[in-house]
């Protein structure tokens, strides 16, 4: 008598066919998967009581962001934004014996809360930079860099915004970068910041 074979079907059962992996079939209780996901995926979302929102969307204002924008980056960090880096022409700013500044960035930069600004000029002149505009506008700097060249490594770039954030002690996945540039992006994915934000983003224009 052969013996049998431990792939040989149960009363009843069809064998598979060449090929199959002798797993069990896709379509088996997908309908329980698909609610046991969707019931797992659900119990991961936090349940914020209704005061930690609200606390939560003031913070948001007075940051000038969106609330969506500012629970994005909490959910990916776990850390409040302490510091946002400002390139000059993120700003709208050029060097000259007055420091020219569009209104509306001059308001919403006032309007800022509890948080540290940092200026990112691309020259050597960016202490004189921030002296200038600290006396034309009420707008304080706690801390100046000068950035690279667009055409420099990543590393270089990563170096010029630790040089802002080192003297302040500041995390970098607490610290949201405002430019323009595509580069400037890349320098603040090395450097591990929150965020990187288009100035017409943040600024709403």
């Amino acid at each position: 008598m052969t013996p049998r074979s431990r792939f040989s079907a149960l009363p009843g059962e069809i064998l598979p066919g060449i090929g199959h992996n002798q797993g069990p079939p896709l379509d088996h209780h997908r309908s329980f998967r698909r609610y046991a996901w969707k019931k797992a995926r659900a119990q991961l979302m936090p349940k914020l009581p209704l005061e930690v929102i609200r606390r939560r969307v003031r913070r948001a204002t007075e940051l000038g962001l969106e609330y969506p924008a500012y629970a994005s980056i909490l959910l990916g960090t776990g850390r409040d934004i302490v510091g946002f880096l400002f390139t000059c022409d993120a700003l709208g700013m050029h060097l000259s014996q007055k420091v020219p500044i569009p209104q509306h960035v001059a308001s919403k930069l006032k309007s800022l809360g509890t948080v540290d600004t940092m200026l990112a000029a691309e020259h050597d002149r960016r202490e004189e930079l921030a002296d200038l505009l600290a006396r034309e506008t009420p707008i304080r700097f706690t801390s100046a860099t000068r950035l690279p060249a667009p055409d420099v490594q990543r590393s270089e770039g990563q170096a010029a915004i630790r040089h802002a954030l080192d003297p302040l002690k500041l995390p970098g996945d607490a610290v949201v970068m405002i430019g323009t540039e595509a580069h400037e992006r890349s320098w603040a994915d090395a450097a591990r910041l929150a965020r990187f934000m288009h100035a017409e983003t943040y600024f709403g224009v």
